[in-house]
């Protein structure tokens, strides 16, 4: 069936594990006033759908259709007096250094809230947590605002970890020793900007239901969900500024390639410039024809190279002066 975890909320009490014996019993005999469930599910069961189907007939069908569709936009919305939601988090992998993004599902009704995911994510194993440490939740909905609370906590420490590297990396960059580090500067805007682009939409959704929320919800959890989405503004901004950051490094890096590149070219034909009139006057005496200047001279090889030493001293004087310039 797939069920990674379920807790029964009463209120003012810490959550209560339930197995899937208990669940299906709490399930079926129904929930008094003020109490609700949470079921977690893990999508990639391949009975995880029907079970739920079963289970809890009473949930709006967009949910079921939006079920594993891939990777989209944030956003939470009210359908047909349920809050139905799609969290995109980052994944919960040790091993991978660069940092990948899931979708997790979620719906909520006064009594349910469902939440399913294909892969482990951060923020839905920090609210498994909390609930074990006890802590108390009034409502399916303060559960859904704690989780978007540990979604913030995470993309602030992201940034906080990004803005490190960033500033690292313009400390090399000023003091001339940064090198050839675009393929990092790419690989980290790249990131925060798929982060940006999966999580922007968030606050406006949340903010479309805070104007018109569904009945069963309390002035206390709207409250809650106002405040998060504020502090989750914030952090989307300073995210926008860090990728701006980045991108004017990439192009300050670029211009120092740049220049590096054209002095070492304009070096290149300096000295092609200067070895010409050494290899002009050696075609001119290698043609064995006569009339060839200082022949009989014995002291002639060293006049010539006298000649073409000063004026190639000369000519380099003359470059390297005009290249200062510039």
């Amino acid at each position: 069936m797939g069920l990674i975890c379920a807790y029964r909320f009463a209120p003012q009490q810490a959550g209560c594990a339930l197995d899937v014996a208990a669940l299906q019993q709490q399930l079926a005999a129904g929930l008094p006033a003020g109490h609700f469930v949470w079921l977690h599910l893990n999508l990639s069961h391949s009975g995880c759908q029907r079970w739920l189907r079963t289970s809890l007939p009473a949930l709006p069908q967009a949910f079921y259709e939006q079920l594993g569709a891939g990777t989209g936009s944030t956003r939470l919305e009210h359908v047909d007096e349920a809050l139905l939601a799609v969290i995109n988090d980052v994944t919960f992998e040790f091993d991978r250094s660069v940092t990948d993004v899931a979708s997790m599902w979620a719906c909520a009704t006064p009594q349910v809230l469902v939440s399913a995911r294909l892969k482990p994510l951060r923020a839905i194993d920090q609210l498994r947590a909390s609930v074990k440490r006890g802590a108390a939740f009034a409502s399916p909905l303060g559960l859904l605002v704690h989780l978007l609370q540990d979604q913030a906590d995470i993309l602030i420490r992201i940034v906080r970890d990004t803005t490190a590297s960033v500033d690292a990396l313009e400390d090399s960059l000023l003091a001339h020793r940064l090198g050839d580090r675009r393929a990092e500067l790419a690989a980290l805007r790249r990131m925060l900007v798929r982060l940006q682009r999966l999580l922007a939409p968030e606050p406006g959704s949340v903010f479309r239901l805070l104007n018109k929320p569904p009945a069963w919800v309390n002035d206390d959890d709207l409250q809650d969900l106002r405040e998060s989405t504020e502090e989750f503004s914030l952090v989307l901004g300073d995210l926008v500024s860090l990728v701006e950051r980045i991108k004017l490094l990439q192009e300050e890096l670029a211009a120092m390639l740049n220049e590096q590149t054209n002095r070492t070219l304009f070096t290149l034909t300096l000295v092609t410039v200067l070895a010409l009139p050494i290899n002009m006057v050696a075609g001119f005496f290698g043609m064995n024809v006569g009339g060839i200047p200082f022949a009989a001279n014995p002291h002639g090889f060293w006049l010539l190279v006298a000649l073409v030493a000063g004026f190639t001293l000369l000519v380099g004087r003359w470059a390297f002066r005009w290249r200062e310039r510039f």
